[in-house]
């Protein structure tokens, strides 16, 4: 099949070990790369901020990635307009914003459309996240939840939401994300540690991504050392929590604790990672739940939050823990009694590796997208002509 990927904003090429890709990039990266190898023709389609060029690619994965500085309004003309002379067989979106440029550009040309919203506004509004733009938002999802041709879920909570939104449960599919068991395994480098014990967390620095649970729990953590890798600058509002997670940490005594360590490069993550007792993943609310995977591929334990998609990739007191989002006394509670005892955390890391080898690849992911494609592109091979 001739697939194409909207993910607009995403930055997709890992193409070195010094270049930093953020969650989405690493996820339409992970899942292209398996589309390509399974077989078929991939194309990406990114936006960047600038107006009037084209850059396109060929990543070493095999697909092409293409790159339109342009405006919402011209990122969907540049796309009709690319479908009009190479159509593919289907158009995958990621995110509502990529979903109205698909649409738009799909429809002139009988291009089937699948959606993934990879966070929706009724979930982040329920779990206090970004509700100013509630209203606008949660419009435009409704309209894309009831429209698109296949929606996908990317987790069994996000599903929910779905069918809330209008779409029939027979008319969605659910698409976990997926890990690099190769890259994030329990072999291979570990990067530089003290002797204490150490927790990791990964994640932009946002205040709904909950470091600050983890530090209001250090003081019920005895002597742990709490590593967060993360931009400090260049995103909006990175810098303010930055430094209210400095205070705060003070505030409760464990500053001497407290490492931010900034970006980490994609191929320097398994050894971050692997250097870890425990990883949290404590956010607020996350659909993916790529941290969790990737922690579990390295054989490291993890405490997340019981929200989307780390209820379906951690299985408590197998795997890791669940906690309650924003409880920090829980948090130290199955932080504590995962770090105290040696044998528990060898346990835990071993059938998280074997969960996300046997569930969370990307050719498990890749394979069940193909089959949600499959279905709308052969029935529009037999049934459209162009204009």
């Amino acid at each position: 099949m001739k697939i194409a990927v909207v993910s607009e904003g995403a930055s997709l090429l890992v193409e070195s070990d010094s270049d930093i890709a953020d969650g989405q990039g690493v996820h339409i990266a992970g899942l292209s790369a398996a589309l390509t190898r399974g077989g078929h023709d991939v194309t990406v389609y990114t936006r960047r901020g600038e107006t009037g060029s084209v850059e396109r690619v060929l990543a070493s994965a095999g697909y092409s990635v293409v790159s339109v500085a342009a405006g919402p309004g011209e990122f969907a003309e540049y796309l009709d307009a690319q479908w009009a002379v190479d159509r593919p067989d289907v158009a995958h979106a990621f995110s509502w914003r990529s979903g109205l440029s698909t649409r738009l550009a799909a429809r002139a040309h009988g291009v089937p459309t699948v959606q993934t919203f990879r966070s929706l506004a009724i979930a982040e509004h329920r779990h206090d996240m970004r509700a100013n733009t509630f209203d606008a938002r949660s419009k435009m999802e409704r309209l894309l939840a009831r429209q698109s041709d296949r929606v996908v879920a990317s987790c069994a909570d996000e599903l929910v939401d779905l069918m809330r939104l209008g779409r029939p449960r027979g008319q969605i599919s659910t698409v976990p994300s997926g890990v690099d068991v190769d890259a994030f395994s329990t072999e291979g480098p570990i990067a530089d540690r003290g002797a204490g014990p150490r927790i990791v967390a990964v994640g932009k620095l946002l205040p709904h991504n909950g470091f600050s649970t983890v530090i209001n729990a250090l003081p019920g953590i005895p002597g742990a050392e709490y590593v967060v890798a993360g931009s400090l600058d260049g995103q909006a509002g990175a810098a303010e929590e930055h430094r209210r997670l400095r205070e705060l940490a003070a505030d409760r005594g464990v500053s001497d604790r407290l490492r931010f360590v900034g970006p980490v490069a994609h191929s320097d993550m398994p050894a971050l990672l692997r250097s870890a007792d425990v990883v949290t993943c404590t956010p607020w609310y996350d659909a993916f739940g790529l941290v969790s995977l990737e922690a579990m591929a390295c054989g490291v334990p993890v405490v997340a939050s019981a929200v989307g998609g780390m209820l379906d990739a951690v299985v408590h007191d197998v795997t890791g823990r669940l906690v309650t989002p924003r409880r920090p006394r829980e948090c130290a509670e199955a932080v504590t009694a995962i770090l105290r005892d040696s044998f528990l955390r060898r346990s835990l890391g071993l059938a998280g590796r074997d969960r996300a080898r046997a569930r969370f690849t990307w050719d498990r992911a890749a394979a069940d997208s193909a089959r949600v494609y499959e279905p709308l592109a052969s029935a529009v091979t037999g049934a459209w002509q162009p204009a």
